[in-house]
């Protein structure tokens, strides 16, 4: 430890003995009565100390009037630096400011909110037009028809009549396994209505937050489809962030985190200060004339003693 570094963090002793001379340059940078009791000082470097006075501000709990006094090398006066306001250390501070898109839960979407979808979001991806070619998953497209003739080619080595059991893929009993029919009982038309209604009465269109939403379900790139006969009205929701989120949606519904939202939210009102330091009290120094109190006369000798 160097020598420099020893002498910087005892506080100089005349630096330290101008109390005085650092609450007079508090008490004129603020305004009357508001510079309290001195609560400490502290040795910023050589010859170097800064004074605290309590700040008795109702605007300014805690806060603390940082005086900072030096004096040159081998002379005797002190002379001021500088002085600030700087917060103690039980003030109340502003929080540190996190973007809107890193405070977001959850469940904080309200009726016409908007969430903003980034053009990065790693949730989404382009989907497909319809203009340039097939989408990967149509039978006319090339991978697709490869797949179906190697498969073809996997399960029947030969022609069906030669083959010792029949193949299983593609018979009835395995089509409608695949298809979700080989249950004892399935929803008859009565139930689908009645699981449409209640869906729709939770997520449908006649929602408040559907009749706010800038656009409907069906063009949100947060929608998974389903698959039946229910899947031509509802889907399930995949954004997080929604209201909806893992729920069965009707494709009329909509909410504020629609894919292709790109309205910013409106940026927050601060808070109302509490000192105004702004307004103007006027007082008058005199009664107005017409107030009553003093009658209007032209002649101020011939005007009558005393109030109406």
């Amino acid at each position: 430890m160097s020598a420099a570094t020893t002498r910087s963090r005892t506080p100089d002793r005349l630096c330290a003995e101008a109390v005085d001379l650092a609450r007079s340059a508090a008490e004129e940078a603020a305004a009357p009565g508001v510079v309290g009791a001195h609560v400490g000082l502290v040795s910023e470097g050589d010859r170097v100390v800064t004074h605290f006075f309590e700040c008795e501000d109702l605007g300014y709990r805690g806060w603390r009037w940082a005086v900072t006094v030096a004096r040159a090398s081998r002379a005797k006066a002190v002379t001021l630096d500088e002085t600030v306001l700087l917060p103690g250390p039980e003030s109340l501070l502003a929080p540190e400011w996190v973007p809107w898109s890193e405070r977001l839960r959850p469940g904080d979407m309200g009726p016409g909110d908007l969430l903003p979808t980034d053009a990065e979001d790693l949730r989404l991806e382009p989907g497909f037009t319809g203009e340039d070619e097939p989408p990967p998953n149509s039978p006319v497209s090339e991978e697709m028809a490869e797949l179906v003739e190697a498969e073809d080619a996997e399960v029947t080595g030969g022609a069906p009549a030669t083959l010792p059991v029949a193949p299983r893929r593609g018979s009835i009993a395995a089509v409608a396994e695949e298809l979700g029919l080989r249950r004892a009982r399935v929803l008859s038309r009565y139930g689908l209505h009645v699981a449409a209604d209640r869906w729709e009465e939770g997520y449908g269109p006649k929602t408040a937050m559907a009749q706010a939403a800038p656009a409907s379900c069906v063009s949100c790139g947060f929608l998974n489809p389903i698959g039946g006969s229910l899947g031509q009205a509802f889907g399930v929701c995949a954004n997080e962030f929604s209201p909806a989120d893992g729920h069965v949606v009707s494709l009329s519904y909509g909410c504020g985190g629609h894919s292709e939202a790109a309205v910013m939210p409106k940026p927050p009102r601060p808070a109302p200060p509490v000192i105004d330091e702004t307004r103007v009290d006027p007082f008058p120094l005199r009664p107005s004339p017409d107030s009553g109190s003093v009658s209007i006369t032209t002649d101020e000798t011939s005007a009558e003693l005393g109030h109406s």
